[in-house]
């Protein structure tokens, strides 16, 4: 009998101390010894990594809409997961909405657990949703083991899930200031959107004046005076404005308990370079302009930006509206589960980051936010999710070999780098035919 159930000898192994060459013995799903690579470590099963090959912890991704059950047509727990797993990602937050009926309840939290039973590759916990009328459901939702809640200030799209009014805001933190809990905040001003001009026809420009840097900053702005107001913890989702920085800066300084997250669209892409008629790239808030982008990576490199999330939010292809191009009329959501990684790490690279920091940003942080200690981090203890990927090696996005459910995605012909060749999930290698994860409780993972 050997010491251990399976052993990786790597001669890149990204920690939270860096990265170094080492031996990571797995015991029973997690991770029971690191040592220098020379170690004498002996396992059932010994998996020796190539020299283009660095071992990762397996990504955290706590923003993405799985939409099962009610728009399982957009998406659905089983492609979903197997997105993941094939990007590396080994624990997933699922939103409370597009699903029908939203998680704004107990019934619906269990009616989608349901659905995800027996269906999830990877490891899947679950936000709450925060909607008018709802106060009264926090506290059962966060019994039954949501991590937290998510709001908007803005129309979500769906007439299920509407958005909070500023009295409410206050409210709700206030409220989720008592378990405690988190309030993620979709953070739109729902005034200074219906002041600018109404998005219509093909031309992006257009587009991009309908969702203005300052209905992000209003936002924010409000968001951070709440939280300071009510001591509630309040996490900003998606952040594309970089103008918004530094009054994210300054409450970080005064202590009030707000984190905030940006995407991998984000960072990837410029407005100045999106087609006219590419509703493949619609999302809300938009994709900005070039220097807007490089000042999101300056937040992200000086730490006022906590972590980097998908918001994997796709639809049936029709929905997006590609035959007329019309950024009116087309979902808005970026399908780009699978590519989270490679796609942050192409960026990263070009502008002279780490390996270890893209790991700091897409697992041990998001990984810390929901409160899963022992993930997001290769670490003696925790649980061994692990991913292997090859970083200098590139490839062009085919959309007919992604996982999710529809072959849609602005990364469609864009080349990038980093390809992962395998994903472990407590110790058992993600095959995709055979569903092995688990449906995660706050506080009991």
């Amino acid at each position: 009998m050997s010491a251990f159930d399976l052993v990786f000898r790597a001669p890149r192994v990204v920690t939270a101390a860096g990265e170094v060459a080492a031996c990571v013995a797995v015991r029973d799903g997690r991770v029971a010894a690191i040592e220098p690579l020379r170690a004498a470590l002996s396992g059932d099963e010994t998996l020796t990594l190539a020299d283009d090959e660095v071992l990762l912890p397996g990504l955290v991704d706590t923003h993405v809409h799985v939409n099962e059950p009610g728009r399982t047509g957009w998406e659905g727990f089983a492609s979903a997961t197997r997105a993941a797993a094939a990007g590396g990602i080994t624990t997933i937050l699922d939103m409370p909405l597009n699903s029908v009926p939203p998680t704004v309840e107990v019934a619906a939290l269990e009616a989608k657990r349901k659905a995800a039973q027996g269906q999830v590759h990877v490891d899947v916990g679950f936000w709450g949703g925060a909607v008018p009328g709802n106060l009264g459901e926090l506290r059962g939702l966060h019994d039954a083991g949501v991590f937290g809640f998510k709001c908007f200030l803005v129309d979500s799209g769906v007439e299920e899930f509407p958005p909070l009014g500023p009295a409410e805001l206050d409210r709700y933190l206030e409220t989720l200031a008592g378990f405690p809990a988190p309030l993620l905040v979709h953070a739109e001003d729902a005034q200074a959107v219906a002041r600018a001009p109404a998005p219509s026809g093909r031309c992006y420009a257009d587009f991009l004046r309908s969702r203005p840097r300052e209905a992000e900053d209003l936002a924010v702005a409000q968001v951070v005076d709440s939280a300071r107001r009510t001591g509630g913890r309040a996490h900003v989702l998606h952040l594309s404005s970089a103008d918004a920085l530094p009054t994210l800066a300054g409450a970080r300084r005064d202590g009030v308990a707000v984190s905030v997250e940006t995407c991998p669209h984000y960072l990837s892409f410029d407005a100045e370079t999106i087609p006219d008629g590419a509703t493949q790239f619609k999302c809300c808030p938009p994709i900005r302009e070039a220097a807007n982008r490089e000042r999101l990576w300056s937040g992200l490199a000086d730490g006022v930006i906590d972590l980097v999330a998908s918001d994997h939010s796709p639809c049936a292809p029709e929905l997006k509206r590609l035959d007329a191009g019309d950024f009116g009329a087309a979902w808005g959501g970026i399908a780009s589960l699978q590519l989270s990684l490679p796609a942050v790490w192409t960026a990263a690279r070009a502008r002279g980051h780490r390996l270890a920091e893209v790991a700091r940003w897409m697992a041990e942080r998001p990984a810390d936010l929901v409160g899963l200690g022992g993930k997001g981090r290769i670490a003696v203890g925790g649980d061994a999710d692990l991913c292997v990927l090859a970083p200098d090696t590139t490839f062009v996005v085919d959309p007919a070999r992604l996982r999710h459910r529809h072959p849609v995605t602005p990364y469609a012909g864009r080349r990038l780098a980093g390809v992962v060749r395998g994903t472990w999930l407590r110790g058992r290698r993600v095959t995709g035919h055979h569903p092995m994860g688990a449906l995660l409780t706050r506080g009991a993972a």
